[in-house]
């Protein structure tokens, strides 16, 4: 429509120095007739477009024009532009690149240059790439249109199984993306992590969304029985110090005379920590529990054994 072209015009021309007009007739598919037209339609609708000749010419608003933003302030539009800007980083959506048209029209020009990169979200994984955002793009369609989806899973002890699930939310936590959702072959809700879902399909049948929201299932999900955990002590040697400051809370370091550090914390007593602890090497001894040393002790024998 005819409006729709003439908004998306504006918010171009607010977030952009200068724009030709065959940039602007490539872009919405139209003649350069319709781009003369649509820019003296904005003009004559109170917007002031300068006109500009010659090689680097075009056309370009009023520096000190802008819309009205009302109740938001530089610093909030600048955290919206942020947070956006981490979205479409990892889904490359087109909703979300116009919805930063929109909002970075909300700043006059002469602001432009406070809009700078103080802060940048990136939740693109390291490993990422376009494989990771297909399956988020499929994930995101599965629970618009309320359909089940249907993938092989494997577990973090490497158990492999096909599951069926009625997709919730998805959520970016720590290092990786997981999707939340209820699983009809366990019939209760689950976390499942992206990377290990494969063979991702949308199914035909549809659901009614339950009734739990994803804050009560985030808050249930994420607290453990706390007479699951373990009482873990740890003795540091100073080299490692980086990596001991980048998993565990100020609090739970006790830094010792001699540049090593003494670390008490609480933890669940699953795999993940296992190899976590294997992963420092001979720079951490364990001190208690003794089960749970005992059990490194015996891993790290075998891995000794792969290469003797």
């Amino acid at each position: 429509m005819k409006i729709d072209r003439l908004l998306a015009i504006t918010m171009l021309l607010l977030n952009r120095r200068r724009i030709s007009a065959l940039e602007l007739s490539e872009r919405f598919e139209v003649s350069l007739r319709t781009v003369y037209r649509d820019v003296e339609a904005i003009n004559q609708a109170g917007i002031p477009i300068a006109s500009y000749a010659g090689l680097n010419g075009g056309y370009e608003i009023m520096d000190q024009y802008r819309l009205e933003r009302q109740f938001l302030s530089l610093e909030e539009l600048q955290s919206i532009i942020v947070g956006l800007k981490g979205i479409r980083s990892t889904v490359g959506d087109q909703e979300v690149s116009s919805l930063l048209d929109k909002v970075g029209a909300l700043v006059a020009k002469s602001e432009h240059h406070s809009l700078n990169d103080q802060l940048v979200i990136d939740m693109n994984p390291w490993r990422g790439g376009d494989h990771e955002k297909e399956k988020l793009n499929t994930l995101r369609a599965a629970i618009k249109e309320s359909r089940q989806i249907s993938f092989q899973y494997i577990s973090s002890q490497s158990e492999q199984s096909v599951r069926t699930a009625e997709p919730l939310s998805i959520v970016a936590k720590g290092f990786g993306w997981y999707l939340y959702g209820y699983c009809l072959l366990r019939e209760d809700f689950r976390i499942f992590r992206l990377s290990r879902m494969k063979e991702l399909n949308v199914l035909s049948q549809t659901f009614e969304r339950k009734t739990e929201t994803i804050e009560s299932l985030h808050h249930g999900m994420g607290n453990r029985d706390p007479e699951s955990l373990i009482t873990l002590v740890l003795h540091a040697q100073p080299n490692i110090q980086a990596q001991i400051e980048d998993y565990f809370q100020s609090q739970q370091i006790d830094y010792q005379s001699d540049g090593s550090m003494i670390v008490t914390a609480r933890q669940p007593d699953e795999p993940w920590l296992h190899s976590l602890l294997l992963g420092y090497g001979p720079s951490v001894r364990i001190l208690e529990p003794s089960h749970l040393a005992a059990a490194i002790r015996e891993k790290a024998e075998k891995i000794v054994q792969l290469y003797s």
